[in-house]
């Protein structure tokens, strides 16, 4: 049985959709190293690096390797939905795992009509949430949220490229 903790996102999925829109901001050449990525939000470069390398056997973003390596988008922004960020990071298992529980204990298996199991309401719930969720986050693309943040400050694009081309 999963805990309450295994169904929310980890920090690695907020980490890894940040990463790729600075890299959206980039020429599609450009390759960012991970311990570069890693500082510009003051995060840990190790762990960072495992999550690029997930976001790479993804083909969320690729890899090169030597002096001027590093990682760009594997893809256009447009073509990366926010569900792809977070299967390449956190897995594709799903939130809610019903374990039958309406079927212990005294009740022990309420039957329906003519002692037919009717479907787990609880478990229908939940799917159908998860399922929600899943569309709304299929729906939304690193481009999306590189508009949003450039709405919100304009700024944003041009502090990007100026902070990555110091060397």
């Amino acid at each position: 049985m999963r805990n309450v903790q295994d169904m929310k996102l980890r920090e690695g999925v907020e980490w890894a959709v940040h990463c790729c829109i600075n890299l959206s901001w980039l020429a599609p050449d450009r390759a960012v190293p991970a311990a570069r990525l890693a500082e510009f939000h003051n995060l840990p470069a190790a762990y960072l690096n495992k999550q690029l390398h997930a976001l790479g056997r993804a083909g969320v973003v690729s890899a090169r390797s030597g002096p001027r390596g590093g990682f760009r988008l594997g893809r256009e922004p447009e073509k990366i939905t926010l569900m792809d960020v977070a299967v390449a990071i956190d897995g594709s298992a799903q939130a809610f795992l019903c374990t039958g529980i309406r079927h212990q204990g005294p009740a022990g298996g309420i039957a329906g009509p003519a002692g037919r199991r009717t479907p787990c309401t609880v478990a229908q719930a939940f799917s159908h949430a998860e399922l929600a969720w899943r569309h709304q986050l299929a729906s939304r693309t690193i481009a999306d949220l590189a508009d949003a943040v450039r709405q919100a400050n304009p700024a944003a694009p041009d502090h990007v490229r100026s902070w990555f081309d110091r060397t």
